[in-house]
């Protein structure tokens, strides 16, 4: 394909080093906003410091690589240092963990809907790209984000994501980063599993055209979906089980073998559900060409963040909650989590944005 260019290769090697069995990604690409919000829930301080006290207490997790293969992390982070002037992706490099960078720029409405959004970001990216590169980053992330409702997603909603999803992954890969293309559908409303079944679906077929109408190599990309699940407001509840059937099916019906690997996000579910959703996934006997495994943020961090509160003497116990989450979805991924070691709080945000 004439994306990939002279890193063909490369980007077949980092994709499925990613997609490694047992192992996923952390994460953590949490603007400065958004990672505030976090704070405040432990009443720590929004400052760089405290930022990246943080994020080095993550990459200096013992045996984290056991279970994560790649880290996606925010612009800032790429760039920080600690105390001791070591740049922190230095720890994850040094732990054979692959840096990732997310390189959109937000959403912004699209003139003529609902409040539906396209992501913004494609001008200056290959520069950025070219720069991201020579730090160390090998893969790159760009979220879309469509709602569902009577009306929602409008076909120009769909079509103008799609075709911004695979234009990223092109100039990704000209760049040397291998894309994650994230197509995230909403949780927010009251439909049921077979609606959003059938607007994921419409969604990733238009993904793959476009991105096959840019001429991506496919073996160089990773998905990003989000798992099949009823809206959160919705009376027809659904177990792992039908989670993973109709996700499954979904992912049978759009994504080309060529795929490496579909790196789930978690959409607001819980810690426990989104373990367990993946398990039962892994576990289901079913075509299954691709890894299918976890790029989560909330639902590795969440009780980490519970247990660190911004103390310096909490480090180790949340490093060791941080490593649990960790392991779990690394069995998951293998099929053998036996359940029971996540929290349950939901962690659904209404129209997520980070």
């Amino acid at each position: 394909m004439a994306a990939a260019g002279a890193f063909r290769d490369e980007l077949i090697k980092t994709a499925n080093a990613i997609a490694s069995p047992g192992k996923g990604i952390l994460a953590a690409d949490e603007s400065t906003g958004t990672i505030g919000k976090r704070f405040s829930s432990i009443n720590v301080e929004n400052t760089e410091e405290n930022r990246i006290r943080y994020r080095k207490l993550l990459f200096t997790t013992p045996g984290m690589n056991q279970y994560i293969s790649g880290v996606i992390c925010y612009d800032e982070t790429l760039r920080s240092k600690d105390k001791a002037g070591t740049p922190l992706i230095k720890y994850l490099q040094d732990a054979g963990i692959v840096v990732g960078i997310k390189v959109d720029k937000g959403l912004e409405v699209i003139p003529g809907t609902d409040g539906e959004t396209s992501t913004q970001g494609l001008d200056g990216l290959a520069e950025r790209c070219k720069e991201y590169y020579k730090m160390g980053a090998r893969f790159a992330k760009w979220r879309a984000v469509y709602k569902i409702s009577a009306n929602e997603p409008s076909d120009v909603a769909i079509k103008e994501n799609a075709w911004a999803l695979a234009r990223y992954g092109a100039i990704c890969q000209s760049n040397g980063l291998v894309p994650i293309i994230e197509p995230e559908i909403l949780m927010d409303g009251d439909h049921d599993i077979e609606r959003t079944a059938q607007v994921t679906e419409k969604v990733q077929v238009e993904v793959y055209k476009a991105i096959r109408d840019q001429q991506l190599l496919l073996e160089g990309t990773l998905l990003k979906p989000n798992m099949v699940c009823p809206g959160s407001d919705s009376k027809a509840r659904a177990s792992s089980m039908d989670i993973a059937a109709y996700t499954i099916r979904t992912l049978q019906r759009c994504v080309p073998v060529a795929v490496p690997g579909i790196v789930f996000l978690s959409g607001g579910q819980s810690e426990e559900e989104a373990t367990l959703n993946l398990n039962a996934m892994n576990v289901m006997p079913a075509k299954k060409p691709w890894a299918l495994t976890f790029s989560y943020g909330r639902a590795l961090q969440q009780s980490c963040l519970k247990a660190w509160k911004g103390e310096e003497s909490n480090l180790e116990a949340a490093q060791n909650v941080f490593l649990d989450r960790c392991r779990a979805n690394g069995e998951a991924q293998l099929g053998k989590y036996s359940g029971g070691s996540g929290d349950t709080s939901s962690l659904f945000q209404a129209n997520y944005k980070y």
